[in-house]
């Protein structure tokens, strides 16, 4: 099997919505909910994408002839790569009748593992999402992420007893999905918090908790009073918010204020191995690839999230060789080009 064959597969069985398209730029979904498209007109998600491509590196073969360590510690776990299959819950609504929620996480967490990452799994109004999602992390002896919607204390309370069962080493919420249309008037209810009440949240969780959806210093910086371990500079894939910038464009003014104080990782239009290497040159630890892991288990199962993984864990590797860096800890803005030319300016 090959990437081309994993696209061509997915073509067959993932619609309407996504399109499984060559490059998933967000142009063709854009203002499609339900699907991966947005509640507006969807220019976020392709801000984000184009946003990675504006950022270049600087090739330097003259260093010393070593395979890059792209080995990552994730809360005393080691990964194989500084990567992760990023939340998505509701498959069957999203991207089509081939998968439900529980077929796509079994799926999703198992070869997540087997190729040495794991997965962040979705929440939905539907509580079989959850539990399915937990009950596939558990099965795989608490490899994976489970991620949970802002809800009411009580709903998440009954989330929280989930995920304890999971066994899981970590927990987030993507407390930007506040913005989601199917998320709104509903019982139970979902939407922001305070500082207080997400430092509550996190307490009751009782594990490293990430906090998805960061987009300003401040909100950063709340997040860490709040107590989380980490946090994901995401805009929810351009779903939630237009004319928000891309999570590449704050990417590193979040990282210079609370680096070092916890993990951060960004989502939002990283779609190959160099797109990897720029987000961790501008401070990220991590990050978080959604929509084409939907497409890689739609077209290739368990096969084409492995292969996928191998796809983009080899351009990673590549790239920091073909930049001079040895391990990941040695990256840094000094691998990305600056333009001192005032013709290319």
């Amino acid at each position: 099997m090959t990437y081309q064959d994993i696209l061509t597969n997915a073509r067959t069985c993932i619609g309407p919505y996504c399109k499984a398209c060559p490059v998933c730029n967000g142009r063709a979904c854009s203002n499609q909910v339900p699907g991966p498209g947005a509640k507006g007109v969807g220019d976020t998600a392709i801000r984000n994408y184009d946003a990675w491509k504006r950022i270049r590196i600087n090739l330097d073969t003259i260093a010393e002839n070593t395979t890059p360590d792209t080995s990552f510690d994730f809360f005393g776990h080691t990964m194989k790569y500084p990567f992760f299959a990023g939340p998505v819950g509701a498959v069957k609504l999203h991207y089509g009748d081939k998968l439900d929620d529980v077929a796509y996480n079994d799926i999703l967490v198992s070869a997540c593992a087997d190729a040495g990452i794991a997965a962040f799994t979705g929440d939905g109004t539907n509580p079989a999402v959850m539990q399915a999602a937990c009950h596939s992390i558990a099965a795989k002896g608490g490899f994976g992420i489970p991620t949970v919607k802002p809800w009411d204390v009580n709903t998440l309370r009954e989330k929280f007893e989930l995920v304890q069962a999971s066994g899981c080493f970590a927990v987030a919420m993507d407390i930007d999905a506040a913005g989601l249309p199917f998320l709104q008037n509903l019982q139970p209810p979902a939407g922001s918090k305070t500082v207080e009440e997400l430092a509550q949240v996190i307490k009751n969780a009782g594990k490293p908790f990430i906090v998805k959806g960061i987009m300003t210093v401040n909100a950063a910086r709340k997040a860490l009073e709040a107590g989380a371990s980490g946090i994901v500079v995401s805009n929810h894939g351009g779903r939630v918010l237009d004319q928000c910038p891309a999570s590449a464009e704050v990417l590193y003014e979040i990282a210079q204020a609370v680096g070092g104080k916890m993990k951060i990782f960004v989502d939002g239009g990283i779609r190959t191995g160099v797109d990897i290497f720029k987000a961790l040159c501008l401070g990220a630890d991590g990050v978080l690839i959604a929509r084409p892991y939907v497409t890689a288990v739609y077209g290739g199962g368990a096969e084409g999230v492995i292969l996928y993984t191998e796809k983009l864990g080899a351009e990673l590797a590549d790239t920091m060789k073909m930049c001079g860096a040895a391990k990941l800890s040695d990256l840094s803005e000094k691998y990305l080009f600056r333009p001192s030319n005032p013709f290319l300016s």
